[in-house]
C-alpha cells in the first residue's frame, strides 16, 4: 500500500559543494571538501552523499560547485553515478541563499519540492521520513537537526560545588542545524539573489510557524567533514558500524 504523503516526497536535490575547506588542507589543496575521501571507504564525501540520496528516492541531483570546480565536475563524468547529476558554478559569490537560489533554479521540476545538503555532511536517516514530516506540518522549509558530541569530557556538579561525576564526550543539550534540508517549492522564491537566507528567509518562515525542524532519529550517524580530526574519527565510526 502506497504510503499517503508519497507523492510529496522529493525526487530531487541540490548539494552545496562549493566551499573552499581551509580548515581541511592539505586534503584540499588540489580538490574542494566534498571530493575528500573517507579513509578506507576509497569513495568521496559526494559519492557517499549522492549513493544515499538515490537509496532515499532521488532521481535528479544538481551539484553547485566553486573552488575546484573542474576537480568534481571530472569525477563525476568518469564515476558510475546512481543519480542523474547536472553541476552548475557561481561565476560570482552569491553567499549561500544565493548560491541555493542559482543551483535550484537549474533543478528539472521547479514546481515540486526538493531536498538540499551541504557537500561535507556524511550522514544516513531516512529523507522519507522527514519529507512526511515536512508535509505534515505544512512548511515551506524543513531543516534535520542533530545533536553533536561536545568534544570535551563534561563534569556533572551538585548544588554544593561538590563534582558527582564525569560524561566523555555527552551530545550538546542543544540541537543544531544539521545541513540537510527539504523545500517546498514556493521556498526558491524567498530566497535572496546573493546573501545568506539563514539570516534573512529562515527567520522570516520561522516567525509564520512555516520552518520545521526534523531532530534525527535515535542512533542515526550523522558528522559534518570539517577538520581532519573529523576524517579520522568517521573513518573510526563507520569501522565499528561495519560499513
Amino acid at each position: 500500500m502506497t504510503h499517503p504523503n508519497a507523492a510529496s516526497r522529493p525526487t530531487q536535490a541540490v548539494i552545496l559543494a562549493g566551499g573552499q575547506g581551509s580548515r581541511l588542507r592539505p586534503y584540499t589543496d588540489d580538490r574542494p571538501k566534498p571530493m575528500v575521501e573517507i579513509p578506507g571507504t576509497g569513495i568521496p564525501i559526494i559519492g557517499h552523499q549522492l549513493a544515499w540520496l538515490a537509496e532515499e528516492g532521488v532521481t535528479d541531483v544538481v551539484v553547485s560547485c566553486g573552488h575546484l570546480a573542474e576537480v568534481l565536475q571530472d569525477w563525476l563524468d568518469s564515476a558510475q553515478l546512481p543519480v542523474s547529476v547536472r553541476t552548475v558554478v557561481e561565476t560570482e559569490p552569491l553567499g549561500r541563499g544565493g548560491g541555493l537560489k542559482f543551483a535550484a533554479a537549474h533543478l528539472p521540476h521547479p514546481d515540486r519540492p526538493w531536498y538540499a545538503t551541504n557537500g561535507d555532511i556524511w550522514t544516513r536517516f531516512s529523507l522519507r521520513d522527514m519529507a512526511d514530516f515536512h508535509t505534515e506540518r505544512d512548511a515551506v522549509a524543513t531543516l534535520a537537526l542533530a545533536r553533536p558530541r561536545i568534544p570535551w569530557g563534561a563534569v556533572r556538579t551538585d548544588g554544593f560545588g561538590h563534582i558527582t561525576d564525569f560524561i566523555e564526550a555527552p551530545p550538546s543539550t542543544f540541537e543544531i542545524n544539521a545541513g540537510v534540508y527539504v523545500f517546498s517549492p514556493e521556498f526558491t522564491t524567498l530566497l535572496p539573489e546573493r546573501g545568506d537566507h539563514e539570516r534573512t528567509t529562515f527567520p522570516g518562515l520561522a516567525r509564520e510557524r512555516k520552518l520545521a525542524g526534523f531532530p534525527l532519529p535515535q542512533g542515526a550517524y550523522w558528522r559534518a567533514i570539517d577538520t581532519a580530526k573529523d576524517l579520522t574519527e568517521a573513518a573510526k565510526e563507520l569501522a565499528a558500524l561495519g560499513r
